[in-house]
């Protein structure tokens, strides 16, 4: 969890756009958009509106009016892993897509524009976790975070942490910051001496169906509560609750297999996530 989000404070106030390099979005591209939309509506509170139609339908997802997260429909014919997807701020996507492409990673769609709303790519790292690049135009990004059915941390799980880690340090700046521990291999990336996202090496734990992917942490009021809905509503619990340094958390999957956590975060923010979890 980071405080320095860019133009959504804990109030969900509007300031300056996301700084170039900061998580400033979460999407999901899922094949049901509308039972999508009834998991996570009743899970988070969401309610929704249309979103640009262009690479494909889509949906935006509001708290109290602003928004917090995107959901799009697949064509019928793609056949993709469903994953949340952190999108990260970019002042030009072109340069960032070239520099993704020079430093080894594979730019799979775009750039292209999203209507009027911004210009986006969607790219992986070298390991091959999917992760987004977003240019502001209308659509600056999410306008509301630190209250129950907000995104509050993205962690990359990867075989290991370094090599990864030097990639996103060239793309977008980062700054890691390792946490010391003879068994654990995980880094904290800084941007201007804030932490913005967390890389988890996993080795051979990583699941044989997905490979490195990014993992995103939803705040919930009460995560053993969030978790009976999320079994109600046909979703699956892959890790149940349980007690880390940075609050109660658990691992989870929507009716569509796509992974997401639950978290109770313990006040103030801490100064790093993920380790443990």
């Amino acid at each position: 969890m980071t405080e320095a989000r860019g133009p959504a404070g804990r109030d969900g106030a509007a300031h300056a756009r996301f700084a170039p390099g900061t998580p400033c979005w979460v999407s999901l591209m899922v094949h049901g958009l509308a039972a999508t939309q009834e998991f996570y509506g009743t899970l988070f509170g969401w309610e929704f509106r249309p979103g640009p139609q262009q690479p494909g339908p889509s949906v935006r997802a509001l708290l109290d009016g602003r928004e917090v997260a995107g959901v799009g429909r697949l064509p019928p014919d793609r056949h993709l892993p469903v994953n949340w997807t952190p999108y990260m701020a970019s002042d030009d996507v072109d340069r960032t897509a070239e520099t993704i492409r020079l430093c080894g990673g594979t730019v799979g769609v775009g750039p292209l524009d999203a209507e009027d709303a911004g210009r986006l790519a969607i790219c992986s790292d070298p390991s091959g976790a999917v992760f987004g690049v977003w240019q502001a135009a209308a659509h600056h990004g999410a306008r509301l975070t630190g209250v129950p059915g907000t995104p509050a941390w993205h962690e990359l799980l990867t075989f290991e942490s370094e090599s990864v880690a030097k990639f996103y340090g060239t793309v977008f700046g980062f700054q890691p910051e390792p946490v010391v521990s003879a068994d654990l291999d995980y880094l904290t990336l800084h941007l201007a001496g804030r932490p913005v996202v967390g890389l988890h090496g996993v080795g051979t734990s990583l699941p044989r169906d997905r490979g490195p992917h990014w993992l995103t942490y939803f705040e919930v009021a009460d995560v053993d509560e969030a978790l009976e809905h999320v079994g109600g509503l046909g979703g699956h619990v892959l890790r149940p609750a349980h007690e880390s340094a940075h609050g109660r958390v658990a691992t989870v999957t929507d009716p569509e297999g796509a992974r997401f956590a639950l978290i109770r975060s313990r006040h103030p923010e801490p100064a790093g996530a993920g380790s443990g979890r």
